[in-house]
């Protein structure tokens, strides 16, 4: 079961913003990207109100993503990234303690 709505082209936005905010930093980098964009979708404080899916949250301005403003980012996404967007959208959080999968 999801914790948020999303559809194919949904993950893949997620999977390229995931890869081009933190493929330098490796999976763990990834994953915590991931993290911090699914709970901005989930969240519902004062900064967050109005990015109620994935591309709000992706091309959110002021406050979004860096990455999107950059031609990596508008890269294909690849199979790993995609594995890890939808692993994400299913509620796999980051935990400091556990090792990844």
């Amino acid at each position: 079961m999801a914790v948020i709505k999303a559809t194919e082209e949904d993950v893949k936005l997620l999977a390229r913003l995931i890869r081009a905010e933190a493929e330098g930093e490796g999976k763990l980098g990834m994953l915590m990207v991931g993290n911090v964009a699914v709970n901005r979708v989930r969240s519902r404080c004062l900064d967050f109100e109005d990015i109620n899916s994935i591309r709000r949250m992706v091309f959110q301005r002021p406050g979004g993503f860096e990455a999107t403003i950059r031609g990596y980012f508008y890269q294909a996404a690849r199979e790993t990234e995609i594995r890890l967007a939808r692993r994400l959208i299913k509620g796999e959080r980051f935990h400091p303690l556990l090792p990844l999968r």
